[in-house]
């Protein structure tokens, strides 16, 4: 075994807010210091790996760093999720009843879907010249199409959106019991949503809960409580994530004319930009892992239990990958190689979900609002742990 690395100890706190873009300076700076830190900021600590290579090896590592450890930051979560954290076998089985759902063909049926619902809240705003973007728009959107996903009333999204709104706040401030107060709220509004389709099933291969309520593992059926973990799982992945890609997307093509005007002029450039928006701003900015074998990476000496941050956010600004990786470039060598949705049997089952939500809101609103600004002079300030803008006011002309 290697001789022991001498890495240096990190004391940034990465659940702390900031001004916008402040994560990313900090996660720059540490990358570039040294190719390995260890953060001392949480009770169990974490080895930090932030350059793209080994980011990625840590993806393709599946087997010995497991997703028991799913954030860096909050190891104990006390929320179980699937088909998150499962591993080996058992993840690959629970995934393939869930997949087809989430394949290129089945969100391309969702394609009307999310034209027609993005429209329908643009024009509810369009003649305000203005909204706080962040939570009149982006997160709504992404609420009505996951409550379509699962053949639920999108007109649900007036109470169903806080309850969610609420459970998250609490996970990212590692208050677990405030997260399970709105958890059992939004697990008894599923519960419903289940018993309903149990005695109404409809086509399992278009309607998902009729479809884990059809589904079998190994010859037996998924539990009520595995039902219910998987919508609330569906739910977690695809709201806030989307949120965050939205608010930094519009954020940066609100302050950098050039950009928007090149896909006002030319919608065909929308799926590029997604592609490097992402990069540039991906939907979470870490992976959790922990180490199930004492094992050495690199002359990192790791231990049994050790918790590892997989820093996606650094890795898709590593210069070593991506050269001038802070701008904003279309057509940028190697950018299908980026890891905003992970790598590896874990990587993102809704990557092509959110790359079309992205693209149907770039579209649909560069062709009713082209031009548009962030209001005010305040800054912007980023949440920490899974970064999102707290606001982003955008006023337009009438």
């Amino acid at each position: 075994m290697a001789q022991p690395l001498q890495c240096p100890v990190s004391h940034t706190d990465y659940t702390r807010e900031s001004e916008i873009y402040g994560h990313y300076a900090l996660l720059d700076a540490e990358r570039e210091k040294d190719r390995f830190h260890f953060n001392d900021t949480t009770d169990r600590g974490f080895w930090m790996l932030t350059r793209y290579e080994d980011v990625l090896a840590g993806f393709q590592n599946w087997q010995e760093w497991t997703t028991d450890v799913r954030t860096a930051l909050f190891p104990k979560s006390g929320i179980p999720l699937l088909p998150q954290d499962l591993n080996g076998e058992a993840h690959q089985k629970f995934r393939k009843i869930i997949n087809p759902f989430f394949a290129p063909a089945a969100v391309k049926r969702m394609s009307e879907l999310a034209h027609s619902r993005c429209i329908e809240l643009i024009e509810e705003i369009r003649d305000q010249g203005h909204c706080n973007f962040v939570a009149e728009f982006a997160i709504r959107y992404p609420t009505d199409l996951f409550l379509a996903l699962l053949g639920l009333p999108v007109t649900d999204g007036e109470f169903f959106l806080p309850w969610s709104e609420n459970m998250l706040n609490c996970m990212l401030q590692g208050d677990v019991e405030g997260a399970g107060v709105w958890q059992a709220k939004i697990l008894a509004y599923f519960d419903k949503a289940v018993e309903e389709r149990r005695a109404n099933p409809l086509d399992p291969t278009e309607d998902m809960v009729t479809r884990l309520l059809e589904a079998e593992i190994d010859g037996q059926p998924l539990t009520k409580d595995d039902i219910l973990t998987t919508c609330l799982s569906i739910m977690l992945a695809g709201l806030d994530t989307t949120r965050s890609a939205l608010g930094y997307i519009f954020a940066h093509l609100a302050s950098h004319d050039a950009d928007r005007q090149m896909l006002v002029d030319d919608p065909d450039l929308t799926k590029d930009a997604v592609e490097e928006f992402i990069r540039l701003y991906p939907l979470v900015i870490q992976a959790g892992r922990e180490v199930q074998e004492s094992t050495d990476f690199h002359g990192l000496e790791m231990q049994q239990k050790d918790v590892i941050w997989l820093g996606i956010g650094s890795a898709n600004r590593d210069p070593r990958m991506y050269p001038d990786p802070d701008s904003f470039v279309l057509g940028r060598p190697g950018l299908n190689r980026h890891l905003a949705f992970g790598a590896g049997p874990h990587r993102c089952l809704g990557m092509h979900l959110a790359r079309l939500e992205l693209a149907a809101v770039l579209e649909e609103w560069h062709k009713r609002i082209p031009n548009y600004r962030i209001k005010g002079s305040e800054p912007l300030i980023e949440r920490g742990s899974q970064l999102t803008l707290e606001n982003l006011e955008l006023e337009w002309e009438v």
